[in-house]
């Protein structure tokens, strides 16, 4: 278990969705109230719930942004952080979007602060050279989900040299699981 000292910590979330992967665990967290964070999400429908739900728990502090995730510009101001989420996303990118994406994440994430992220693993499986991409950018493996298992789950904890976030980048192109899943059969 990680421990943090009391005080103030910032997380971010790449194409949160509904929010459920943060807000449900602030919600009852001793700690929540400790944590600034920003989810970005292009999908208006699903922003507004996850606004929504933010606010229902009392979470002031969790700001809801409609807009494109993969531009570097929506986290100006909360990177570097200590929570960085890319739930969903690196099935959804292409490979190589998936190495670019991990490239921003050592200026997403503050030295000491973990990246969790989640990809299905069928073949081909790319998790193993998820890891890989993300040792060579000074991130350590705290923990992958065992091969044979219907889906990835990683967390990385940054501990290479840090860098800022560059404004006005495009990290990825959020393609579709079911339209790479055709492009890789060829259909």
């Amino acid at each position: 278990m990680i421990r943090r000292r009391p005080g103030p910590l910032r997380a971010v979330s790449i194409c949160a969705g509904q929010g459920r992967d943060l807000i449900g665990v602030l919600r009852g967290h001793p700690r929540g109230r400790d944590v600034t964070a920003r989810l970005v999400e292009l999908d208006p429908h699903n922003a507004e719930i996850a606004r929504q739900s933010a606010a229902d728990a009392g979470l002031t502090q969790v700001g809801v942004v409609t807009g494109d995730a993969a531009r570097t510009d929506a986290y100006a101001g909360l990177v570097p952080a200590r929570l960085v989420l890319a739930c969903g996303v690196f099935g959804n990118i292409t490979d190589e979007d998936v190495a670019r994406t991990i490239r921003y994440c050592a200026g997403l994430c503050a030295v000491g602060g973990t990246v969790v992220w989640t990809r299905g693993r069928g073949e081909p499986d790319l998790v193993p050279q998820i890891c890989e991409w993300f040792a060579a950018e000074g991130f350590e493996l705290l923990g992958v989900s065992e091969p044979g298992t219907r889906w990835g789950v990683g967390a990385h904890r940054f501990a290479g040299t840090p860098r800022p976030l560059p404004p006005g980048q495009h990290m990825f192109t959020f393609v579709g699981h079911d339209q790479l899943r055709r492009s890789r059969s060829g259909g």
